[in-house]
């Protein structure tokens, strides 16, 4: 499948320009496009206790570190700067965990900020299907900042600071479908997908999106229904299969419902 393929390759591609390390206490916590903290005037932090040097580390050449009260503090500071800057993302108000590429949590810091710093990130999805083999699935507002009015699965979204992947699972799934996942048959861990690769969250080829996507797959019982209740969905739908791929093969859904969706199927 070529339009499979394709799609694969683009969630592995190296970021639109050279990205340099983010460094705390001289552990990796994300990476910045180069000159592009130069661009902001992050030296205007330096009134607020924080302090950012570029300079050639060992093993890992050019690199941004940052010395602050804590983590949370100096990461989250930036992140201001760089709204009032115009470059961050959408602002969401929403913590997300910042954490060493061993896992280690070592901060949070605002989701508007996570793709310009090149913080990893942890998503979670549902693949919903009904008790006839039909999924259930969902179109996106037209509002949504990213991949408006595309179809997704029954629910997708990120892991906030504050959850963990099954809170988050259970969280999204009442905000976004209004369903207790108590109410769910069949609920169980499928698998994951991975993504690196150039985001447009910001313009510039300055954001990069590193994520991982766990996936459950679940069954709703006859007698419950879909319906949102935080704005972010136009509408649910009830497809069979080869609907499905009739919509996956014509782009209609996001890239990370494509992979989740296809990873489900076993494309």
């Amino acid at each position: 499948m070529n339009w499979l393929e394709k799609l694969r390759d683009d969630a592995q591609r190296s970021p639109a320009q050279p990205r340099m390390p983010l460094l705390w206490n001289g552990q990796v916590i994300g990476t910045v496009a180069q000159g592009f903290l130069e661009s902001v005037d992050v030296d205007f932090l330096r009134g607020q206790r924080i302090t950012f040097t570029h300079k050639k580390t060992p093993g890992l050449g050019e690199a941004w570190s940052f010395v602050a009260p804590d983590a949370s503090f100096g990461l989250n500071a930036l992140a201001q700067l760089l709204r009032e800057k115009g470059r961050s993302g959408p602002w969401r108000d929403e913590q997300i965990a910042v954490c060493t590429p061993q896992g280690q949590r070592v901060a949070t810091v605002e989701r508007g900020a996570v793709r310009v710093l090149g913080v990893s990130t942890h998503a979670v999805h549902l693949v919903g299907l009904a008790t006839d083999g039909r999924m259930w699935v969902q179109q996106r507002s037209k509002k949504k900042p990213n991949h408006p009015s595309k179809w997704d699965t029954l629910m997708g979204g990120m892991v906030s600071a504050a959850d963990t992947l099954e809170q988050a699972l259970a969280r999204e799934t009442l905000e976004e479908a209004g369903l207790d996942v108590a109410q769910l048959q069949q609920l169980q861990h499928g698998g994951h997908v991975a993504f690196a690769c150039p985001s447009d969250e910001v313009k510039g080829g300055v954001a990069y999106m590193r994520e991982r996507i766990d996936w459950f797959s679940a069954v709703v019982p006859d007698g419950l229904q879909p319906h949102n209740q935080d704005g972010e969905v136009q509408q649910f739908q009830c497809i069979d299969t080869g609907t499905l791929m009739e919509w996956l093969e014509q782009g209609m859904f996001t890239p990370e419902a494509t992979l989740v969706l296809a990873d489900y199927l076993n494309l």
